[in-house]
């Protein structure tokens, strides 16, 4: 059926369409060819960003607002990318930075170098679901041998887990700064580690980071408790708290209005005066209650009147109205305190501790810190840049670098980067292949093939030859050096181990499992049908146009 026609079937020399006109539709190879080069087209988009020495992507769009990133998943998130195909291949990345926090682009090249193998075998008439039986093969197997190389690591062990973090953040523009940044994020994922069922679970959102600019990523500081961008509500609080004992309070500080329709009829100036008394001294009695608890640092997550405000400023009291609602689930996980919905029921048990909660101005923008809180389930990193595109490509850099170093924690594995896991799998895949007879062989030994994508960018994006560092790669893992991987400065073949180029297990297993998938999935389409966008406006209800004739 020639490219491009609508479904037509045909009866007594009669067509029938079936789709409406302008339908666009693509059968066959045709169909698989369009896919696989939109796939591709992604991955190649993003391979030059790989490694240490990967270059930067400059994104702007249709505003004039530029993103200028090394991260796989923010590439292609800013990328508006319209081909079905292309935007599997987005969620290959969104997915692998969900479950892990890095390793997006590696997930997205793999998947693009299955499908460049596999559009190789389609041209040799292998049928795709044959490819696909190959693959899953192959992924199944690799998953295994991964396993079987990696390492065991725990949370107490801080040399690895460092190193963990530098190579997450390796290659994005900040490197100078990575040993430091490193151990900020080492720090912070321990403080928020929980055991539950002997298994350690770190959730990544009890890590917050807010971002400044206007110093250097050297500045960037783990705060042992929460940072919150608000201000103090009156100028007469103190603007430091040590000690603080601290009131998180769900509840307006003001006089609500009455719940039901209520008319208050005032005849005389006396009762006016008497009501606003009455207003002031329910203000009063609110601040007196705070008191009565032994607090000495309010955080509200609604409004504070400004009559308690000055109240609460003559006892000395510090107060910061209109916290965000995460931001408040955050400080009782950090200070230990319990957050109240009525004032009524605050007791000196609810209160939470920090040493010292003070506000400060950075880049312009009054902040208020809770800090060095006893033992802190949420923290927060304050990431620092000298300009705002470089904080937040910092940002990336330690968003990703807290991902791994989490979920090697988690996993409780690690495995030697700089290329070696992929070699390794990549050449005991085709010592597997040799037990398959026939057309599956082949897909396992292209998946081994296209595993090598891998230690190849490594090598063509630090101006290596590819050529020559792959053959050496191979001939060192053919002698059992099973954890040899590029050393990109040096140009040479060395132990991953010894240059600390260590990742975690999770990172490699996510991004196998889910390019393969991403490749079996396209590769099963045979058939695009799509709607044409013909420039028309809506049809007319027929009911108008009866009343109209």
């Amino acid at each position: 059926m020639p490219n491009g026609k609508a479904m037509v079937g045909q009866l007594g020399g009669q067509p029938i369409l079936i789709l409406p006109e302008g339908t666009l539709r693509t059968v066959g190879r045709d169909a698989q060819r369009n896919n696989i080069a939109a796939a591709r087209a992604v991955a190649d988009a993003v391979r030059t960003t790989l490694g240490p020495k990967g270059m930067d992507k400059m994104l702007v769009d249709s505003i004039g607002d530029i993103v200028i990133t090394n991260d796989g998943v923010t590439i292609l998130e800013e990328m508006e990318i319209e081909h079905p195909s292309a935007k599997m291949m987005v969620e290959v990345a969104k997915t692998q930075n969900e479950e892990v926090g890095d390793g997006t682009t590696t997930s997205v090249i793999i998947a693009g170098e299955l499908l460049k193998k596999a559009e190789e075998l389609l041209e040799q008439e292998i049928h795709p679901t044959v490819i696909t039986k190959g693959f899953r093969i192959a992924k199944d197997e690799a998953l295994k041998i991964l396993d079987e190389i990696s390492k065991p690591v725990s949370l107490e062990d801080t040399e690895t887990l460092n190193k963990i973090a530098i190579t997450a953040m390796s290659g994005k523009s900040m490197e100078k700064a990575s040993p430091k940044l490193a151990d900020l994020v080492v720090q912070a994922v321990k403080m928020v580690a929980k055991k539950e069922d002997g298994k350690i679970v770190v959730d990544t959102d009890n890590i917050k980071r807010e971002k400044r600019h206007g110093g250097s990523s050297e500045d960037t500081e783990l705060i042992k408790g929460i940072v919150i961008d608000k201000e103090v509500v009156h100028p007469g609080m103190p603007k430091t708290v040590r000690n603080a004992k601290i009131a998180l309070i769900d509840a307006a500080l003001e006089v609500k209005e009455t719940e039901t329709n209520a008319e208050i009829r005032i005849t005389s100036p006396e009762q006016m005066q008497a009501f606003i008394e009455q207003e002031q001294k329910m203000l009063k009695d609110m601040v007196e209650k705070i008191v009565a608890s032994g607090a000495n640092v309010v955080l509200c997550q609604k409004g504070i009147d400004d009559i308690a405000q000055h109240y609460l400023a003559k006892k000395g009291i510090l107060a910061c109205r209109r916290v965000k609602k995460s931001d408040m689930e955050a400080l009782a996980k950090a200070t230990g305190a319990r957050i109240v919905t009525t004032l009524d029921d605050l007791t000196p048990e609810d209160l939470g501790f920090a040493k010292l909660v003070e506000e400060k101005k950075i880049a312009g923008e009054a902040m208020t810190f809770i800090r060095e809180c006893k033992d802190p389930k949420a923290v927060t990193i304050l990431v620092r840049g000298s300009t705002e595109h470089v904080v937040d490509e910092v940002d990336r850099s330690v968003e990703d670098a807290v991902g791994a170093v989490a979920s090697a924690v988690e996993i409780g594995k690690i495995i030697y980067g700089a290329g070696a896991p992929e070699e390794e799998v990549s050449r005991r895949l085709r010592k597997f292949a040799e037990k398959f007879s026939g057309r599956e062989q082949l897909a396992i030994l292209s998946f081994a093939d296209a595993l090598e994508v891998v230690p190849r960018s490594l090598a063509e994006n630090a101006g290596l030859d590819p050529i020559d560092i792959l053959v050496e790669l191979r001939a060192a893992h053919e002698q059992g050096k099973k954890y040899h991987g590029i050393d990109i400065f040096n140009g040479k073949v060395v132990d991953a181990n010894e240059m600390g180029v260590i990742e975690p297990l999770k990172v490699k297993t996510q991004a196998i499992k889910s390019a393969a998938e991403a490749a079996e999935m396209i590769l099963r389409i045979d058939d695009v049908i799509s709607a044409s966008k013909l420039e028309r406006g809506p049809p007319s209800p027929p009911a108008a146009e009866e009343a109209e004739a």
